[in-house]
């Protein structure tokens, strides 16, 4: 059985808490830490809920635009109420 090493995340400096209306989410915009990889992000409540989105993204700038479009659409509450898929 292969070993697979533990790896460095490197996190975006967009990454942090946002709060709107009342409501603060964790955003969490990262990539393997001394790459070209794409980034992840993945939002989280409140109360522990985790909402990853399916694809990544080439630049941090691009995922960070991804949540605030999701939050002018549909509202921040939509990642505390509802498993939201992306």
């Amino acid at each position: 059985m292969s070993v697979i090493p533990d790896r460095e995340i490197e996190d975006s400096p967009l990454g942090g808490s946002v709060t709107r209306d009342g409501i603060t989410v964790q955003v969490h915009i990262y990539r393997f830490a001394g790459t070209d990889e794409e980034w992840t992000l993945e939002i989280v409540d409140h109360e522990g809920g985790h909402t990853p989105w399916e694809g990544t993204f080439a630049y941090d700038q691009d995922a960070y635009e991804a949540f605030e479009q999701e939050v002018a659409e549909r509202g921040i509450r939509s990642f505390v109420e509802q498993p939201v898929e992306h």
